[in-house]
């Protein structure tokens, strides 16, 4: 993957945790990469500047990154609410991944963070994105990961659940 052209935006208090990322994301070939301490920083940053991918930490302050992943896919103010988040962690509990899903995030990846790790993410986010799906109280990609592809009927997302497909072109 060619991934020179590629803008990410890393968001996580850990100064290190940043460094040690944004060297791996170099090494792919990323060279457009912004960096937050919270969630309040990255969206000051989602609003002056177009971002392709997200990896967030979970844990911050004043704004954690669940709070930060709901703002990007629910806030009509928000500029993104299509972008594919990554969630990083090192508490991966079920909890967690749960409340992570339940959010909107695309991705998870749990601490220690490996090349390995990151670049099997990226691929996923990019080679094979999940059709973004809105419910009652959820917009964003389908938590579904096996889709049965021959079934057409209208009542598709219904036989296991209320998730209805989405047309990108209602966000806007």
């Amino acid at each position: 993957m060619d991934l020179k052209s590629l803008s990410v935006l890393i968001v996580d208090d850990n100064s290190n945790m940043r460094k040690i990322l944004g060297a791996i994301l170099k090494s792919f070939g990323v060279r457009n990469i912004k960096e937050a301490d919270d969630g309040l920083q990255a969206l000051r940053i989602l609003n002056v500047q177009e971002i392709d991918i997200i990896f967030t930490d979970l844990m911050m302050q004043p704004v954690d990154g669940l709070a930060f992943v709901r703002w990007i896919r629910t806030s009509t103010a928000s500029p993104c609410a299509l972008v594919p988040v990554i969630m990083i962690t090192g508490h991966a509990t079920q909890r967690s991944l749960n409340e992570a899903r339940m959010a909107g995030v695309t991705e998870f990846l749990a601490k220690p963070l490996t090349a390995r790790g990151v670049m099997h993410r990226l691929n996923e986010v990019i080679n094979n994105p999940r059709p973004f799906v809105r419910v009652s109280d959820y917009f964003g990609p389908c938590r579904r990961r096996r889709i049965d592809h021959e079934f057409f009927g209208e009542e598709r997302r219904r036989a296991g659940g209320d998730e209805q497909d989405f047309d990108p072109e209602d966000v806007y």
